[in-house]
C-alpha cells in the first residue's frame, strides 16, 4: 500500500476560522480512524507545534467554543495537557471535579450528560473508569466527545501523541519496530497504540508475563514474546507500560521485585540485548519497577517529548472536531 496524501490543515490564525474538513464529530477509538484521519491529525499537530514555542502561546481558533473536561479518574498529564490545548486555542474551559459534584451524591452518568447538554457545551473530554463511557455520552449528547481513556478499552489521544513523537524522531513509521513492554492486559494505551501504529505501517511486539498478555492479542496485529531481552534486541523503540499497582491484589505476578527483575527495563537488560534503543512511557513511571530512574532520565528517553507533543496533538484533535460543532 502506498503512502496516502496527507490532508494538511490550513490554519487561519488571524481570524480563528476553521479551514480544514475532518469529517468526524467524535474521537472515541482509534479503530474508527482510517490512515488518512490519523495522518491529518498528525499534520495538524505539526502546524500547531510552533505556537507552543512563541512568546504568546495562543491562537483564536476556538474562541467561540466551550470545552468541558469530565474526569471521573485521577489524571495529571492528560488533564493538564487537554486544558492547556483548549486554552492555547482560546476556548472557554470548564473543569468538572467528581469530588465536588452531584456524582458524589449518586447522580448517574446519563443525568450528568443531560445537564451538560442543557448548558450548551460544545466539546466534552471524558475520562472514565468504565469501558464504553465515551461511546455512551456520544449517543446522548449533541456535543463532540473525546475519549481521554475509558476503563481498559482505549486511550486514543495517547496513541496519537505517541505516533507523533515517533514520526518526529524517525521521520516515518513504515517498518518501524515498537515493543510494548509491561501490563498489556489492563492497558488501554497498548490497545490504542497497536491499532494506531499498525495502521501507519509499523510493526508491534508485546512483551510481559504470560498472565498480563491478553489471549488473542496477535489477532490485533501484534507479535508476542515473554522475554524482555529478546524484545529489546528486536525493537527500534521500547515502549514501557506502567504496572497498574491498583490491580495487583489479584496476583498477576509474585511480587514487584520479581517483576522488576524479570520484566523491568533496566541497565542489565540493555546490556544483555547489546543495544540502546529510545524509551517511551505514558506516565506516571513506577521508578524501579517497570523502568529504572536512570533510564527514564537518560538521553535515550523520549518521555518528556511525549508530554510536550501531547499538547500539540490535543490542540489538533480539538480543532478538527470543533468544525463539526460549528457546522
Amino acid at each position: 500500500m502506498g503512502t496516502p496524501q496527507r490532508r494538511r490543515s490550513n490554519l487561519d490564525y488571524a481570524s480563528g476560522q476553521l479551514m480544514t474538513e475532518f469529517g468526524l464529530r467524535h474521537l472515541l477509538t482509534i479503530r474508527e480512524l482510517d490512515r488518512l484521519h490519523i495522518e491529518q491529525i498528525l499534520s495538524t499537530a505539526e502546524d500547531f507545534l510552533p505556537v507552543l514555542e512563541r512568546p504568546i502561546k495562543q491562537v483564536p481558533s476556538l474562541r467561540h467554543i466551550t470545552v468541558l473536561h469530565l474526569f471521573y479518574e485521577s489524571s495529571t498529564r492528560t488533564r493538564i495537557s487537554f486544558e492547556l490545548a483548549a486554552r492555547r486555542l482560546s476556548a472557554q474551559v470548564v473543569n468538572f471535579s467528581v469530588a465536588g459534584s452531584s456524582v458524589a451524591k449518586g447522580e448517574s452518568l446519563l443525568d450528568t450528560a443531560r445537564n451538560i447538554q442543557a448548558m450548551k457545551v460544545d466539546l466534552v473530554v471524558i475520562r472514565h473508569h468504565s469501558s464504553g463511557a465515551a461511546h455512551f455520552l456520544s449517543q446522548h449528547l449533541h456535543a463532540g466527545i473525546i475519549n481521554a481513556g475509558d476503563g481498559v478499552n482505549e486511550h486514543p489521544t495517547q496513541a496519537l501523541l505517541d505516533a507523533f513523537t515517533l514520526r518526529r524522531s524517525f521521520a516515518k513509521l513504515e517498518g518501524l519496530k515498537i515493543a510494548l513492554i509491561g501490563d498489556i492486559l489492563h492497558s488501554r494505551v497498548a490497545r490504542s497504540n497497536i491499532y494506531c501504529l499498525t495502521r501507519l505501517g509499523a510493526q508491534v511486539c508485546v512483551c510481559g508475563p504470560p498472565s498480563l498478555i491478553p489471549v488473542h492479542i496477535e489477532a490485533l496485529g501484534a507479535k508476542v514474546t515473554y522475554d524482555v531481552v529478546e524484545a529489546l534486541r528486536w525493537c527500534d523503540v521500547a515502549y514501557v507500560l506502567r504496572i497498574q499497582l491498583e490491580r495487583q491484589h489479584v496476583g498477576y505476578f509474585p511480587s514487584l521485585q520479581e517483576y522488576a527483575d524479570w520484566y523491568g527495563v533496566h541497565e542489565q537488560a540493555i546490556k544483555q540485548a547489546g543495544r540502546r534503543v529510545p524509551i517511551m512511557h505514558p506516565g506516571p513511571v513506577n521508578r524501579g519497577v517497570e523502568l529504572t530512574a536512570e533510564l527514564a532520565d537518560s538521553s535515550q528517553s523520549l518521555i518528556l517529548q511525549q508530554v510536550t507533543y501531547g499538547v500539540a496533538v490535543r490542540m489538533a484533535v480539538l480543532y478538527l472536531l470543533a468544525q463539526q460543532v460549528q457546522a
